[in-house]
């Protein structure tokens, strides 16, 4: 495409945090950046520079910073953040104190409810009471087990005010799926909801709560939260109280914030634990605050005023991306429940009435808005909104064109990629950049991101494997129980020693972009051909009658095999059947579209495709299915039952 789908006007550049922060750059000393290449490049040659100047331009609040920024650059990992630094999570999400909306809540059930920031402090402030009451120090866990509600932010900030460390996990996870996550952690307090909302659905959890307790023997308080009951007697479960009397004793009052150091725990976050028992990924306080900070208010131009939504659970890191959105002064826009009630219109309602400024969602719920025919552009009133925000997998260029097409031909469209890993992101938007079809819009500022080819070589144009080869403040403290740091080594350190290696399969665009080609260890290599899942999925999903499609290599032919072949499996439109015809189109559309190494050597119909609680495609679990393996961890998808369908099929056998 020549020209890009959205340019920002010269006054949205002028008016822009970047634009300004560039300006405090250059006052402070620094360079004079005329445009983004410059910045990044700035950001990336002096990063002791740059994360200073991140830090002063957003406000972080703390009780000392100190003057060293950055300790053992050199060493990846093991270098050291802002060393001499004491500062607290919570004091910076909580500066606010006004009347003025901090959080709105909408739910399934059409429950809605809103809390200013004076009422956020005085309710963290009466929590923070009741945890320290109960024991609660710096370094002890609390956990949450909640849907998405204000309850829960708020027992969050509570928690982290006092140097706790939280850790969430949305409540349609089973019995095993939170124990395997909480087990390894040790929790002393776990906030749990009575149930949840889904699909025109209450879901009771007390009968999970109850198990759960009798498999988590460091909890030594439940604190249960009415959602789907007004009046949910707790009484019934062990070490139980209900929230309102855990919080009756204390007035609220000035809070006291505990000043740690930088790199001091703040969340603890789990790989998807389809391949195994979930790693326990442990984020520090500053690093999190410091990187969520840049995104927000560079890179999505978050300010005071902004209304700030994404769709996402407990379970999901983009929840803690969006909380933090209160640092910037922006409000807090929740929802908890199925995208799809009122015919797929309910969040677009939302962003209308609350005057939503930024939407965040995944990819495959803007896909499923495609494919069922949506226009919100045409049906609400959006003006408000200036951007949205997609992640979770690749999003499609024809997605791009559906966005501009269908829900607002004015906004700034970022797809963003990170991870749970970094709890942050590589690659995200810019609002001084323009969008291009199909492509990330640049690199985040101070990270170092390149693409590397099979000779461990920076490459542009090309697809390879997506690498940082500096430090950054969000890199994980470490995973718990790991003293030695073998673990957190072998995870992104051992492909190329000193260098992150993140699993991501991209290119480097003409226009300093991404183009993301899916996961690495998803990639097909048919005759010794990498092919990214992602390009597969793109034209395939063209097609109206396919929903959604996944793609594996086998190998090929059982039980001797000496190559792979592509199978690609398709859930299509409700009452339609696979026959030779759809897949001779199927097969044609890729073939058109790619090469025909990309043509898959047998399409086969599925009625679902399993997927983790985050709405990721779990390739690797369908893989070992076909090839007769075990599928370690089958509580991390959201509805294991799907893999059956991959299970012993016939036309999988040589």
């Amino acid at each position: 495409m020549d020209s890009p789908l959205w340019q920002p006007q010269p006054q949205q550049i002028a008016s822009a945090r970047i634009t300004a922060f560039m300006r405090h750059v250059a006052a402070g000393g620094g360079p004079t950046c005329a445009d983004y290449p410059a910045l990044y490049r700035w950001s990336i040659d002096r990063p002791a520079e740059f994360w200073r100047a991140v830090w002063d331009f957003c406000g972080v609040r703390a009780n000392r910073r100190g003057d060293r920024v950055l300790e053992h650059p050199e060493r990846m990992p093991g270098a050291r953040w802002f060393p001499d630094a004491r500062l607290n999570y919570a004091e910076n999400l909580l500066q606010r104190d006004s009347d003025e909306d901090a959080i709105v809540f909408r739910g399934e059930n059409r429950v809605d409810s809103r809390v200013s920031f004076r009422e956020l402090r005085h309710e963290v402030s009466r929590m923070a009471q009741a945890l320290r009451a109960a024991g609660i120090r710096p370094g002890d866990r609390v956990a949450g087990y909640m849907p998405n509600l204000p309850g829960t932010v708020i027992a969050m900030l509570a928690a982290t005010s006092l140097g706790a460390v939280w850790s969430s996990c949305s409540p349609d996870f089973g019995v095993q799926g939170v124990v395997d996550r909480f087990g390894q952690i040790g929790p002393r307090i776990l906030f749990a909801a009575d149930g949840y909302f889904y699909n025109n659905k209450a879901i009771d959890n007390l009968p999970r709560l109850r198990e759960i307790m009798a498999r988590l023997p460091t909890v030594e308080k439940l604190v249960v939260v009415p959602y789907t009951r007004g009046n949910p007697q707790p009484g019934g479960l062990p070490r139980a109280v209900d929230v309102h009397d855990f919080m009756a004793p204390f007035s609220a009052g000035p809070i006291e914030f505990a000043q740690l150091p930088f790199d001091h725990p703040l969340f603890i976050m789990y790989s998807s634990g389809t391949t195994g028992v979930p790693k326990c990924i442990v984020h520090g306080a500053g690093g999190t605050l410091l990187q969520h900070l840049k995104e927000h208010v560079l890179h999505t131009d978050i300010r005071r005023g902004d209304r700030l939504f994404y769709f996402t659970t407990c379970g999901w890191m983009m929840w803690n991306w969006l909380v933090s959105g209160l640092a910037a002064g922006a409000t807090l826009l929740l929802y908890d429940g199925s995208p799809f009630i009122g015919r797929g219109s309910v969040l677009w309602d939302y962003a209308e009435q609350e005057k939503m400024t930024v939407f965040g969602t995944s990819a495959k719920y803007i896909d499923a808005l495609a494919k069922i025919g949506l226009a919100p552009g045409g049906t609400h009133d959006l003006s408000a909104l200036r951007a949205l925000l997609s992640t979770g997998s690749p999003l499609a260029p024809e997605s791009f064109d559906y966005v501009y097409r269908s829900i607002k031909s004015d906004l700034q469209l970022a797809s963003i990629s990170g991870g749970t890993d970094i709890i942050s992101c590589f690659a995200l938007g810019c609002p001084i950049l323009p969008v291009w079809r199909g492509e990330l819009q640049c690199r985040g500022l101070g990270m170092k991101v390149e693409v590397w080819n099979d000779e461990g070589k920076p490459v542009r144009g090309e697809k390879g494997e997506l690498v940082c080869t500096a430090p950054f403040p969000s890199m994980p403290v470490g995973f718990w129980n790991d003293p030695e740091g073998a673990k957190y080594r072998a995870a992104y350190f051992e492909c190329y020693p000193g260098v992150w290696h993140h699993g991501d399969y991209v290119e480097l665009t003409a226009h300093d972009g991404l183009m993301i080609h899916g996961r690495s260890d998803a990639v097909l290599n048919p005759g010794g051909v990498r092919i990214g899942t992602a390009e597969i999925y793109r034209q395939v999903e063209r097609l109206e009658e396919v929903v959604e499609s996944l793609a594996i290599g086998q190998d090929w032919p059982p039980p001797q095999p000496n190559d792979v072949r592509i199978v690609l499996f398709v859930r299509l439109r409700e009452g339609l059947a696979l026959d030779a015809a759809l897949t001779a189109r199927i097969k044609q559309q890729i073939r058109d579209n790619t090469t025909p190494r990309h043509v898959p050597a047998a399409v086969l119909q599925v009625t679902d495709i399993p997927r983790t609680k985050s709405g990721k495609i779990v390739e690797l679990a369908v893989r070992n299915v076909v090839h007769g393996l075990p599928v370690k961890n089958v509580e991390a998808l959201a509805n294991p039952e799907a893999l059956a369908q991959f299970r012993n099929r016939a036309e999988l056998r040589g």
